[in-house]
């Protein structure tokens, strides 16, 4: 018999010894595990709003989703027509009901900042949410089809992140204003009420901002969607931080002595009829700063400056603020894209 050294012996020894009472070490570096889908859902529905506002035109839904993301009742979702009314309500998933003011928006972007009079909410801090690759396995909450009215929870949806991709590429395929990167999922995800809602990890990690519905125009399939936070992130804490916001009727902001108006810009909008009329371009003045630089009727004005526009009276307010010499950035949504104009007033041609 082949003689074994007693030090080969006592290195496998205390090898075996090693593994049989260091498991811990092994598990503490390994990737941790999700917990069960059902724990997952119980942390994050508290976070989950439901939105209620306009609709009813044209069979519209008057609802869509969204979610807190401050302690103080921040609430991120889609600007969309829901939001385009006098009363926007927030439901949260206790049950509890809020008007909620339209902070400031980017349609650019198609993301809306609320605000509820709350304290103290369960939120996603956007600053924690991750990335996420091809493969991802994800949950989708929303209130698609508005099947919660009340304490009811939001909807949920597994799936897998298919691809990252930009909508860049697909224009004239898919009309939207965004053309920015998206996650495509390979859940139907992207129902009625759906947009604004949540799309996190198996962790309840935060990803993304569920889009809206997206027809493919060539053979009208749909396209499921998530906007990555980190594409929000940015524009969020500058309409917290006063960009991208209506302003306030009260602002004591120094007006002067001879301000722009529609007319010295060559502008005509739609009769405004009702509190929200939306400031579409009625017509344009031949010659005038507006047909200068490509503005055309039909427009719909939604940005001067960094200025949220959701109305034809805020149109008219705003331009109180712009001198008659000085030049306006003006943006417009024409048809589903955005085009942005530098205009210079021609005060000798309007009041």
């Amino acid at each position: 018999m082949r003689k074994v050294s007693v030090s080969l012996v006592r290195w496998i020894l205390g090898g075996l010894a090693f593994f049989a009472v260091a498991p811990a070490a092994f598990q503490a570096t390994a990737a941790p595990t999700a917990p069960p889908i059902p724990e997952t859902v119980v942390q994050v529905q508290p976070k989950l709003v439901k939105v209620y506002g306009a609709g009813g035109l044209r069979g519209l839904e008057a609802y869509q989703s969204g979610f807190l993301i401050s302690a103080e009742g921040h609430v991120l979702t889609a600007w969309s027509y829901v939001l385009d009314s006098d009363s926007v309500t927030v439901t949260l998933n206790d049950g509890r009901k809020f008007e909620a003011r339209l902070l400031g928006a980017d349609p650019r972007l198609e993301v809306a900042v609320l605000k509820i009079e709350a304290a103290g909410l369960p939120y996603f801090d956007l600053r924690q949410a991750v990335d996420a690759e091809a493969g991802t396995r994800v949950l989708a909450l929303s209130n698609l089809f508005g099947v919660a009215m009340g304490n009811e929870p939001a909807s949920v949806q597994r799936g897998t992140i298919s691809v990252k991709t930009r909508l860049e590429a697909r224009r004239g395929v898919y009309e939207i204003p965004y053309d920015g990167p998206v996650y495509v999922l390979d859940a139907v995800t992207n129902n009625p009420g759906a947009a604004g809602g949540a799309l996190v990890t198996r962790r309840g990690e935060l990803v993304a901002m569920l889009g809206k519905e997206l027809r493919n125009a060539l053979n009208s399939t749909w396209l499921n969607y998530a906007v990555p936070i980190d594409q929000l992130r940015g524009t969020v804490e500058q309409i917290r931080a006063g960009k991208f916001v209506v302003r306030k009727s009260e602002e004591a902001a120094k007006k002067p002595a001879r301000p722009l108006t529609l007319g010295m810009l060559g502008i005509v909008l739609v009769p405004d009829v009702v509190e929200r009329t939306p400031p579409y371009v009625d017509a344009v003045a031949p010659n005038s700063p507006a047909a200068k630089a490509g503005v055309q009727p039909d427009d719909l004005v939604v940005l001067v400056g960094d200025r949220f526009i959701p109305s034809c009276k805020a149109l008219a307010g705003e331009l109180q603020y712009i001198d008659f010499e000085d030049q306006l950035r003006l943006t417009v949504l024409r048809g589903q894209q955005m085009k942005e104009f530098v205009l210079q007033g021609s005060p000798k041609d309007g009041k």
